[in-house]
Order: structure tokens, then sequence, then C-alpha cells
């Protein structure tokens, strides 16, 4: 087999894998943590055992659309974290940056971060409680990876970095989480108290020399 066939029959098998993708976040946008790969499969017009001919079992393709989601949301976060503004304004812009992703699909929030409870039929769903515990420390580590290179925290500074992405990960998750299910404020109220929280320490910091700056 040649190079250029080779290469075309990847493409081909990378075009397919979006389009497989793109039907599974059509039924978690519609079932939410109950979506199942009887229901995926039969979105994409295909039989159960060719969905997992390509990603291998549930938890690959569970895997495969918990990359996609969260690479788009740490996409935005840089972003907000990038933006050209003070560093008060950045904090908010980033936290709001978190809720309004799991405000806008809360069906796509739920399926990668909980579990689902088993009231359906023949497959069950995705048992994806115990994988949000990865999704959560790749975000605190990225977090604490942007806190490294710009903030100057003194001794110890890569150990308290990443106490401090992680710590702040499980604090927007934890507390939008709880928002999500009870709204007992608008998001702004919330981000607004969010920064608050964070914002003593943060504001005590001198950007790291050589840095971006935060």
């Amino acid at each position: 087999m040649d190079t250029t066939q080779r290469t075309d029959q990847q493409r081909s098998a990378d075009r397919r894998r979006r389009e497989l993708l793109e039907a599974a976040d059509r039924v978690v946008l519609r079932d939410g943590p109950q979506a199942s790969m009887n229901a995926i499969a039969a979105e994409a017009g295909i039989t159960k055992p060719i969905l997992y001919r390509h990603f291998g079992d549930k938890g690959g393709l569970y895997a495969a659309l918990a990359t996609r989601h969260t690479d788009a949301l740490l996409a935005s976060l840089r972003a907000a974290l990038d933006a050209p503004a003070d560093r008060r304004e950045r904090v908010e812009a980033t936290l709001d940056t978190y809720l309004a992703a799991i405000e806008a699909r809360p069906q796509v929030y739920r399926f990668l971060m909980h579990p689902a409870d088993g009231s359906t039929g023949g497959d069950q769903g995705f048992d994806v409680g115990k994988h949000s515990a990865p999704l959560l420390r790749r975000m605190g580590e990225e977090l604490a990876q942007v806190i490294e290179e710009r903030l100057d925290l003194g001794p110890g500074s890569q150990q308290l970095a990443r106490v401090w992405g992680h710590g702040i990960v499980g604090m927007m998750h934890a507390a939008g989480d709880w928002w999500l299910g009870e709204r007992p404020c608008s998001r702004a109220e919330l981000v607004r108290s969010l920064a608050d929280l964070l914002w003593g320490r943060l504001a005590a910091a001198g950007d790291k020399v050589g840095g971006p700056g935060f």
C-alpha cells in the first residue's frame, strides 16, 4: 500500500469518526447521561457492532467525547485568560466562561460529570461518574501550568501553582454543579462571589519575570 492510499484511508477514517462523534453529540444533547450505544448507533444509521469497531466500547466512545468537549472548553478558558484586560476582569471572565459553557449545554455537562441512573431498559447508558475525576485533574493541571507561567509565587512555586490550579477547578466544578441544579442566583452574581473568594491572594501575587503576565 503506497503512502497516498494510506493517507486517503486515514482521512476517510478520521472523517467517519467525526461523523460518529457528531451523532453521539446529538444523542447526548437529547438524553444526557442516559445516552446509550444503541441510541447513538441508531442516530448514526449503523449497527452497534460497527460503533464498537470504531471506539472499542462505551468507555472508548465516552473518552473520545470527553476529549472533544474538554479541548473546546480549555481553549475557551485560555482565551479568557489571554484577554486584554486587568487581572480581576480576567479572573471573572475565566469563571464566567466555565459557567457559561455548562449552562449552554447542561446535558453534555451531565453526561460528562454524572453517572447514568440505570432507569432505561436494554443498554443502561454510560456509567460516566467514575470518569469525571480525570477530566477535572486535566483541567487542574492546565490551570496550574498557567499560574506557574504567569505569577511569582515565591519558594515552592510549582507545588503552590498545582495546589491553586486543582483547588480553583474543584471550586468551579462544585459551585457550578450546585448552581446549575438549583439556580439560586444569576450567573453574574455567582461569578462575582467566586472571584471575591479567590481575589485576596491573586491580587497580592506579582507577575512572573519574563512571563506573559496575569
